[in-house]
């Protein structure tokens, strides 16, 4: 196996020069570039790490040992969801020892440099990639933002290797920095559902959904979704980045690699999948569980809400309260919650804003004997295994309609 290209740099952090944190990640991102075949190591101008939540002791045993190596990062770094709201401590429902281990996995991540960002949706904040920037992003909807929106560079970074990049400010040239490795090889045309349901976030969670679970790890190219917004987007990605192991999905006359189809594909010609109204109904079918039972609780913002996104929901409850059986969550940024407008008035009419982590990571959630509903399609999908609740997915206004009535009321999908 050839070894990846070293420079005098790389070999001084290998050499201990620059302190023991960087050998341990220098190590860690040598063996990430043999694994594949990267030829040497780039320049990364920004991190963003999702090793933040606490998943056991090995999670938080490596933050420490690094900090306490004299680790720091070397580029801008965002730090991801936690396992805490820490502006509203009261609500976590974990035992004790949960709270002192992901507190102290914070505080490692902080006292590297890490910017206590804690949210899944960096791209939000308003400091963010530009076009053609290379870095070294973990989280997966995220990754898919990055490349797709921004039209930044970054593989699916997992946890741990993100943060040695970040401490290096290097990593190895492999995946998604590759030209190569950004052309579609397959494109879904949804030119043959009507115009009138191609928008709305429901639309594109569920056809994300279904183009994840087609395209596994090929970079998709999705042709007449050319009018799609940012939040959108971010939808689109999170599910394709759930049902598969997508990172970057080319929608054509948005993506800013993807003017047209020819430039998607590199001009090659991709395989062709026509989405017609059964593929997305036996998608959206998926999203629900069969359980049966009372409405509990809402739960939007996942990837976290954006200040449009919390707009939206104002709109559509329109000084209604939620139903006093429902708790309605809305997951989103410390960052976004302080600057969107009309917080105050949504939590007085019964809506709980958690920040800094999710509610289907993070013990909040009360009680799950009955049914939770959410407008996400990754928190569909993740909810029932990681909390064993049955959960029914629907558009935010079926959610917000559910919320009121106090029971599930969905609307026929537009398509």
């Amino acid at each position: 196996m050839a070894e990846p290209l070293l420079t005098s740099a790389d070999l001084a952090m290998l050499n201990g020069e620059s302190g023991e944190a960087e050998v341990l990640a220098m190590r860690l991102l040598i063996g990430l570039a043999r694994a594949t075949r990267a030829r040497r190591l780039i320049d990364v101008s920004s991190a963003h790490i999702d090793g933040t939540l606490y998943l056991g002791r090995a999670s938080l045993d490596y933050a420490v040992r690094l900090r306490d190596l004299g680790g720091r990062v070397r580029v801008p770094t965002t730090l991801n969801v936690t396992s805490l709201d820490l502006l509203h401590p009261e609500l976590f429902r974990g035992e004790a020892r949960t709270r002192a281990a992901a507190m102290a996995t914070i505080e490692a991540y902080v006292d590297m440099g890490g910017r206590p960002t804690w949210t899944c949706a960096p791209y939000q904040l308003p400091e963010r990639p530009c076009f053609g920037d290379r870095v070294a992003w973990g989280e997966s909807n995220a990754i898919v933002f990055a490349n797709s929106v921004l039209g930044a560079r970054t593989p699916r970074f997992g946890d741990f290797v993100d943060i040695a990049a970040a401490l290096a400010g290097r990593a190895p040239e492999f995946g998604l920095y590759l030209d190569e490795n950004r052309q579609a090889g397959l494109c879904f045309d949804v030119s043959g559902i009507p115009a009138h349901a191609r928008s709305g976030e429901q639309f594109f969670a569920v056809l994300g959904f279904l183009v994840g679970k087609e395209a596994g790890t090929d970079v998709p190219a999705i042709i007449s979704l050319e009018t799609a917004t940012e939040d959108e987007l971010k939808t689109l990605g999170a599910a394709a980045a759930t049902s598969g192991s997508v990172g970057m999905v080319h929608v054509v006359g948005v993506t800013p690699e993807a003017p047209d189809l020819e430039s998607a594909t590199g001009g090659r010609v991709p395989r062709f999948v026509v989405v017609g109204r059964e593929a997305l109904d036996a998608a959206y079918r998926s999203l629900s569980t069969p359980g049966s039972g009372a409405l509990r609780t809402v739960n939007l913002g996942t990837p976290h809400y954006s200040e449009s996104q919390i707009a939206r929901l104002a709109d559509l409850l329109g000084g209604r309260l939620v139903h006093e059986r429902v708790t309605l969550y809305v997951n989103t940024g410390r960052d976004v919650l302080r600057s969107a407008p009309g917080v105050g008035r949504l939590e007085a009419l019964g809506v709980t804003f958690v920040v800094d982590t999710c509610t289907y990571v993070t013990p909040i959630i009360g009680d799950r004997d009955g049914v939770a509903m959410t407008d996400s399609a990754k928190w569909a999908y993740y909810a029932p295994g990681n909390l064993g609740l049955e959960v029914v997915f629907g558009s935010t206004s079926d959610c917000v309609e559910s919320a009121v009535a106090g029971r599930v009321l969905r609307e026929s999908p537009p398509w």
